[in-house]
């Protein structure tokens, strides 16, 4: 009981925390942001945080650095040739196997 206790305690911080983060700057800033730093900071924040989640679970993903980074090098040329998300998921993850096979291999 007290467990379940406890998580409903947790889930109303957590709860309370994230609509706040969403909630204040709606209330807070009510006119146009015109500062040019400002807008290019908040149009970057996205990709940033993205990258931050993503490139952590890139390489803890596979449980080696090596197949992890052929995989994430494969994803990375394959983006930077704008080809489909699927493409690069499926091309990534082959890289993935094809690596690790020939480190099995050897």
């Amino acid at each position: 009981m007290t467990d379940t206790i406890l998580f409903l305690k947790y889930l109303a911080v957590m709860a309370g925390v994230t609509y706040l983060i969403r909630m204040l700057p709606l209330v807070l800033i009510k006119k146009k942001i015109e500062n040019v730093f400002i807008k290019s900071f908040l149009y970057y924040i996205p990709y940033a945080v993205l990258g931050a989640m993503t490139f952590p679970a890139i390489f803890s993903s596979t449980g080696n650095v090596i197949t992890a980074t052929a995989g994430c090098v494969t994803a990375l040329i394959l983006a930077w040739f704008e080809k489909s998300l699927l493409t690069v998921a499926a091309f990534a993850s082959a890289a993935v196997l094809a690596a690790q096979l020939i480190l099995n291999l050897l």
